[in-house]
C-alpha cells in the first residue's frame, strides 16, 4: 500500500474522529474515501478495517464525555451487550450479501430527520419522560439492537442514529445522548470487529495508523462538544445529517 494512500486515509480518519465525537457520522468520511483510494479491496475488508480506528476514536471521545456526564451503568451494560451481538450478526450478513438495497430507505429516513431537527428548535434539550426502569431498559435494548445490527451491516451514520433515538425515545439531551451513543457504538464496533477478525478481513497496515489519527480527532472533538454544549452539538448534528443525506443521494441517483 502506497505511503500517500496511508497519509490520505489517516487525514480522513482524523476528521472522521473529530466529527464523530461531536455528532456521530464519522464513517461518512472514512468509508467513501477508503473505497475511492482502495477500489480493488472487498467492501467487507474495508468495513472491517475501519472498525479499528472507529473503536479507538470513539473510546477516547467517551473518556472525555465520562468526565462530565453521569452514566447509568446498570441500564447501559445490557444495551452494550445487545449492540455487540447484533453488530456481529450484521457483519456476518455483510460478508454474505450486498447492502446496496438499504440506501434508498436510509435516504428517506435521513431526509425526514434533517427536516425534523431543523424545524424543532428544542430537539436535543432535556425533556423528562415518565418511563419506568423496565420501559427504559426495553426501549434502550430495542434501540441498541437495531442500530447495532445496522452498524455491523452498513455502518456510516450509526452515531447519528443512536443520538436521535436516545433523544426522541428516551428523552436525553444532546450531551447525554452523545455520551451514551459513543459507549453503545464502542460495543457494536467490538462485536463487528470480532466477526471481521475471525474472517481474516482486517487490513492492519491501514487500520493501525488510522486508529491513532482517529483517536486524536475524537479527543479534540469531544472536548469541543463538552465546552460548547447542546446548541453547538445540535447545529453540528444537523450538518452531519445533511452531509449523510447528500452522500446517500449521490449513491442512489448518480452512481
Amino acid at each position: 500500500m502506497e505511503n500517500y494512500i496511508i497519509f490520505l486515509l489517516c487525514l480522513a480518519s482524523f476528521f472522521a474522529g473529530f466529527i464523530d465525537a461531536i455528532a456521530g457520522g464519522g464513517g461518512l468520511i472514512q468509508t467513501p474515501i477508503a473505497m475511492i483510494l482502495l477500489p480493488n479491496h472487498p467492501i467487507a475488508s474495508l468495513t472491517g478495517s475501519l472498525k479499528v480506528p472507529g473503536i479507538t476514536g470513539t473510546s477516547i471521545a467517551s473518556i472525555q464525555y465520562l468526565k462530565k456526564v453521569k452514566i447509568n451503568w446498570r441500564l447501559f451494560l445490557p444495551l452494550a451487550l445487545g449492540s455487540a451481538i447484533s453488530a456481529f450478526l450484521g457483519s456476518y450478513l455483510l460478508t454474505q450479501v450486498s447492502n446496496a438495497f438499504m440506501k434508498p430507505l436510509l435516504l428517506v429516513i435521513l431526509g425526514l430527520l434533517a427536516i425534523y431537527t431543523f424545524i424543532k428548535k428544542d430537539f436535543g434539550k432535556h425533556i423528562p419522560k415518565t418511563l419506568t426502569q423496565k420501559q427504559y431498559l426495553t426501549y434502550g435494548l430495542l434501540i441498541s439492537t437495531l442500530i447495532g445490527f445496522y452498524d455491523g451491516f452498513i455502518g456510516p451514520g450509526t452515531g447519528s442514529f443512536l443520538i436521535v433515538a436516545l433523544i426522541f425515545i428516551l428523552g436525553q439531551d444532546f450531551l447525554h445522548a452523545s455520551a451514551n451513543a459513543k459507549l453503545i457504538n464502542i460495543a457494536s464496533n467490538v462485536g463487528s470487529l470480532a466477526l471481521f477478525i475471525s474472517k481474516g478481513k482486517i487490513l492492519w497496515l491501514m487500520a493501525l495508523p488510522m486508529a491513532v489519527c482517529n483517536g486524536f480527532g475524537g479527543w479534540l472533538g469531544a472536548k469541543l462538544a463538552i465546552k460548547k454544549g447542546n446548541e453547538f452539538i445540535r447545529i453540528f448534528f444537523l450538518l452531519v445529517v445533511i452531509g449523510t443525506l447528500i452522500r446517500l443521494a449521490y449513491d442512489v441517483f448518480w452512481k
